[in-house]
This record gives structure tokens, C-alpha cells and sequence, in this order.
């Protein structure tokens, strides 16, 4: 392991699409269309459901993501789907079973293997347990006697897609809008990319279309399928029962980076930053639920931590994005204001750029393994050390709309950082710099923004209507971290344009 340098990576592989084929239109859900009663909708604690729940069957509930969809992301898919679950336990006894890791479109490195890659090499899942039920696949096939999933539900948005006025929350189960990345096979099972397991088998397949949060598809489970096992594929089109609530912190700290990777990124502190948990005020406990914390009484470590995204966000979101000369001005300005001398970089550049920032930056520290590392530890693990060292940083600066910055910023919130060191973003070359953070624009947040009581009245009132947050929630948040919405706070378009089917992530509905 270096301190400094680049590291290899190489083009990116797409994942393969297998065979599509349409699907027959299943029969309608007429009671799917109906508001959920009180006690489907979203609950707060696995700790407070029923007896009869407990005695009953055990069902799995299984979930995937639109494949270019980034680790960052799914993070956050992981949260909405935990409330889901937490609703569906109210009523049956129901367990999560952890989509496995692999194909995304960041894990570059082209030497290793990543593919069925399972949850505990990136997270700790007794902790994941101690917020609710889950399980890994391979456990899951353990349990469920073989390789197939009874029900693949395809989440969708409207054909007519949204259209202006009052937001409905409302599922039906329509037919497929897209050919489906599913075909049959010979026996009339369904087969897809499924995590990597080729042999594991759809019984049934249909497409569910949605607008709203994720305990919407409570009714559906519960009432219109007895299948022991169900997925419910593009997940992202789900957004949060109560965002930035309670219930969304419980789940969001349950989420444990694996112990192996946080001591990687403790050595490399000590090693190379001159950082500890004692020195910094950053005492962690492995239990999550006995961490309590105020804001603003973790220092951090000595060094700046940055987070500077390139590649795909330098064409795609060139707003955003500053020139290497220019996230170097702002990182010499900030290292002479805060009076530090080191600066850890986390960031997907280029080998060309690399070699410039060393160059223009000599104070840059970078965490870079050797090929047996990044084998053992993969691209997501470096990306979870990367946070981690991030997160204990003195001061933070992230990249705009950046899902990896959000899950700093998050990290950086549970450590019990003041905002004013966590929420600092890169202005784009053509921003006009204010002197307000914001703590409201999920992935985008910083100094370009409006500060939280800038927040338009509009969208103020929207997100009480929408969240009911409550009272112990640590801010006011959007509703849905969608891409549309992560603008909302910059004056960029609130929801996607009329007649625009897919509310979560897709560009041209921004």
C-alpha cells in the first residue's frame, strides 16, 4: 500500500443484457390502487411488531437496481426497500434477503473478479440485523430449498408519466412498458442477470407501475401474491417513506462499514495523517444503537478530505464540476485557512490528471493498493476506506449531486461533525461562490447552494405535506434523493418534466 500515486484502472465493462421477451399482461390489482391502510403504511421499529408476525411463515423479500446504477446509489435503495420491510412486518414475518455486489459501473479495475460479491465484505451484518431481518443469498438459497424466486415484480413508472398538479401516491400493475431483461426459457421459467447466479430461476414475472414511497407496495405483497419469496426488481422507483426521519437515521447508521476496511483506513490515519479516534474526538462504538453523539463535538483529524469526481461528471454534470486548476485553488485556500498541511483526495480521475494533481497538489495523500489489496478488498472496499478516511477529516469538501459526497456528509453526521465542516461542495467554473452551506440538498449541498433557509416556501411546504418529519429529526430534508430533486435546492427544475415515466434517476427528465 502507497500514500501516494496513481492506480491502474481501465474501461469500464457494461453489464451483458441478456435475451428480452415481453411478458402477457397479468390480471389487474384493483385493490392495489387503493391508499394503503394505516397499518400497512411505513412503521419505525422491527422491535415493535407483533406476536402473530412472529409465528407465522417466514417470506423473503428480494430486490435489484437499475444495472448503471452506482454503489452509492444502492446504498440509498437499500434504505427505502429496510422500510418497506419494517411495514410488511407489521402484518407477516419477513426477511431481507441482501442483493449480492457486482458489475457496477465504478468498479473499474479490470484484474479482479466482481461479481456474487456479498454484503459482509462491505458491511457488518449484525449490525445491518439489529435494525432489521437480513440475510446474504447464498443463505437464502440455503433456506428456500433452491434457486428460484417465485415472484419478479418489475417496478415501473405511468406510460402517461407525471403530470403537473397534486402529487398521488398510487400502484397498479400494468403491462410491461419496456421489453423486460428477462426471457424464458424452455420450461417457462424466467431467466435474468439475477446478481451473477445464473442458475437461479423466475417462477413468475409482471410489471408493477408506481409513483410514491416504498411502503406503497406493502398492499401488493400482502395481499395480492402468496409467494414465499418475491423480488421486486428496479427498486430506485421507490422513494422514501420518511426521508431524513427517524426511522431513515436507525436504518442509515445500521449501515456499518465492515470492520476490516474501517481499520484499514484507522492505520492509514495514524500512519499517514496523524489521525485517531482519541485525538480527533471521533470515539466510535461497535454497537450502533449505544453511539449517541452531539453535533459538533467530533475535531477531526489533521487534513483536509476531498472528494473530487471526474470521469463521467466532467461531460455530465459540467456545471457542477470545477477544472483540476481550479479544485486545486480552493483546496491551497482552504489548506491556508484552516491552517493544515495535508490533504487526503478521494477520487476517480484519470491517470493523466493524477500525475497533474501530483503535480499541482504536492500536500495530496491518496490511499492505493497494492494488486493483493485491492483484490482482497475490491472496488468497493477501497471506496468505503476512502469515505472513511474522509469522514474523519478536519474539514470535508465533496463534489455537487455526488451520491459518494452524501454518504460522507451522512458518515460525517453520525460522527457528530459541525455542518459547517461537512457540507462544502466545489463550485463549477461558471458558479458564483456564497458564503452559505447547506445541509438540505441531499448529494449536492455546499457553499454554490442556498443555505437551508433558502430553501424556496414552496418546496418547504411540499416536504411537509410529503414526510411528516419528526421530531428528532436532525434537519429538513427532500422527500424522494432524486437527481431532479438533488437540484431543487440550486433553483434547477423540482420534479421531472411532464410526461417523463421514470421520477428517480433518468437524465432527461431532469
Amino acid at each position: 500500500m502507497a500514500a501516494l500515486g496513481p492506480g491502474g484502472r481501465c474501461a469500464p465493462t457494461l453489464p451483458l443484457l441478456l435475451g428480452l421477451a415481453a411478458l402477457a399482461v397479468p390480471p389487474s390489482l384493483a385493490a392495489a390502487s387503493e391508499p394503503p391502510p394505516a397499518a400497512l403504511r411505513a412503521g419505525h421499529a422491527a422491535s415493535s411488531l407483533p406476536a402473530a408476525a412472529a409465528a407465522s411463515r417466514t417470506r423473503y423479500l428480494l430486490y435489484d437496481v437499475n444495472p448503471p446504477e452506482g454503489f452509492n446509489l444502492r446504498r440509498d435503495v437499500y434504505v427505502r426497500i429496510a422500510s418497506l420491510l419494517k411495514t410488511l412486518r407489521k402484518s407477516e414475518n419477513w426477511v431481507l434477503v441482501l442483493p449480492p455486489w457486482g458489475r457496477l459501473y465504478h468498479w473499474q479495475s479490470a484484474d479482479i473478479l466482481q461479481v456474487r460479491i456479498a454484503w459482509s465484505e462491505f458491511f457488518d451484518i449484525p449490525s445491518l440485523n439489529k435494525n432489521i431481518p437480513v440475510i446474504e443469498y447464498e443463505q437464502f438459497l440455503a433456506e428456500s430449498g433452491g434457486p428460484f424466486i417465485e415472484q419478479v415484480y418489475v417496478l415501473q413508472g405511468y406510460a402517461e408519466g407525471w403530470k403537473e398538479g397534486t402529487w398521488e401516491e398510487k400502484i397498479d400493475e400494468k403491462p410491461c412498458i419496456d421489453q423486460l431483461m428477462y426471457s424464458r426459457d424452455k420450461h417457462g421459467y424466467y431467466r435474468g442477470w439475477f446478481w451473477g447466479y445464473e442458475e437461479t430461476r423466475g417462477l413468475n414475472a409482471s410489471c408493477l407501475s408506481v409513483q410514491g414511497s416504498a411502503s406503497i407496495v406493502a398492499p401488493i405483497l400482502l395481499k395480492n401474491t402468496s409467494a414465499q419469496s418475491v423480488m421486486l426488481d428496479r427498486a430506485e422507483n421507490l422513494l422514501h417513506d420518511h426521508y431524513g426521519g427517524k426511522d431513515y437515521w436507525n436504518t442509515r447508521r445500521s449501515m456499518v462499514f465492515a470492520k476490516h476496511l474501517r481499520v484499514v483506513g484507522d492505520k492509514f490515519r495514524k500512519k499517514y495523517l496523524q489521525s485517531t479516534d482519541e485525538a480527533d474526538r471521533t470515539q466510535y462504538k461497535e454497537d450502533w444503537t449505544q453511539m449517541k453523539v452531539k453535533t459538533g463535538t467530533a475535531l477531526g483529524g489533521p487534513y483536509l478530505g476531498v472528494h473530487l469526481r471526474r470521469r463521467d461528471f466532467v461531460w455530465g454534470h459540467r456545471e457542477d464540476v470545477p477544472s483540476l486548476q481550479g479544485a486545486v485553488k480552493k483546496i491551497h485556500s482552504l489548506l491556508e485557512s484552516l491552517k493544515l498541511e495535508r490533504v487526503f483526495v478521494a477520487t476517480d480521475a484519470v491517470e493523466e490528471e493524477i500525475e497533474l494533481l501530483k503535480k499541482l497538489l504536492p500536500e495530496m495523500v491518496r490511499f492505493e493498493p497494492s494488486l493483493e489489496e485491492l483484490k482482497l478488498y475490491k472496488d468497493g472496499g477501497l471506496a468505503v476506506i476512502d469515505q472513511w478516511i474522509c469522514a474523519h477529516a478536519r474539514y470535508f469538501i465533496g463534489t455537487s449531486v455526488s451520491t459518494f459526497s452524501f454518504r460522507i456528509h451522512e458518515e460525517r453526521e453520525i460522527l457528530g461533525f459541525d455542518p459547517k465542516t461537512t457540507y462544502n461542495r466545489f463550485c463549477g467554473e461558471t458558479e458564483k461562490n456564497s458564503h452559505k452551506g447547506n445541509r438540505g440538498n441531499p448529494g449536492g449541498s455546499g457553499k454554490c447552494c442556498h443555505s437551508i433557509d433558502g430553501t424556496p416556501g414552496t418546496l418547504k411546504a411540499a416536504e411537509a405535506v410529503r414526510t411528516k418529519l419528526e421530531p428528532d429529526s436532525s434537519w429538513l430534508r427532500l422527500a424522494a434523493p432524486s437527481r431532479a430533486l438533488h437540484h431543487a435546492l440550486c433553483n434547477k427544475p423540482i420534479v421531472p418534466r411532464p410526461g417523463c415515466r421514470d421520477l428517480s434517476i433518468h437524465p432527461d427528465c431532469v
